[in-house]
């Protein structure tokens, strides 16, 4: 092999080599930042990592949500009907949030089964239920449809109980 052609090789190689270290360093700090989605079944199930960041994703569960009076420490449970998973969060909830909402949370799942979030996203009405929680369900065998109408049923009894705590106050 001439001495050209050996320069030429050690420079491909190089920068084959270059190349695959770069790769692979970037699937490695894209692997410490995903947050992939898990529905309280899956979570139960023990399908979620622990202590790594995760979105988990469902309706809070009527009459879970305790505050601390003394900070903005909140307990609430996060339910998709058929299992629950305790919430902590230390924060300004959402103005959308409130019991029978669908929820996401964005935190780590601790050792004794609870998610210790980073962040609470609340949207829409009773009827809405997160793509994903809707996608874990299906993919479960369960029906959202059947959830959604659970999901109603939980928001009368909280407008029920609203209209009567609001008429009890005057």
């Amino acid at each position: 092999m001439t001495p050209k052609r050996k320069q030429k090789l050690f420079m491909a190689l190089g920068l084959v080599s270059l190349a695959a270290i770069a790769v692979g360093l970037t699937l490695y700090a894209l692997r410490a930042n995903i947050n992939l989605f898990f529905s309280p079944i899956q979570i139960v199930a023990g399908d979620a990592p622990f202590e790594r960041q995760l979105r988990a994703g469902g309706m809070v569960k009527e009459g879970s949500v305790v505050r601390n009076p003394d900070s903005l420490d909140v307990e609430f449970t996060v339910t998709d009907y058929v299992e629950d998973v305790r919430v902590h969060y230390s924060g300004i909830l959402p103005d959308l949030f409130r019991e029978g909402q669908g929820v996401v949370v964005v935190g780590q799942l601790q050792r004794g089964g609870w998610i210790k979030a980073d962040q609470v996203l609340a949207r829409h009405d009773e009827n809405y239920m997160p793509p994903e929680v809707a996608e874990a369900l299906e993919a479960a065998g369960y029906s959202p449809a059947d959830f959604q109408a659970k999901a109603a049923k939980v928001a009368e009894r909280i407008e029920e109980r609203e209209e009567q705590e609001g008429a009890s106050q005057y």
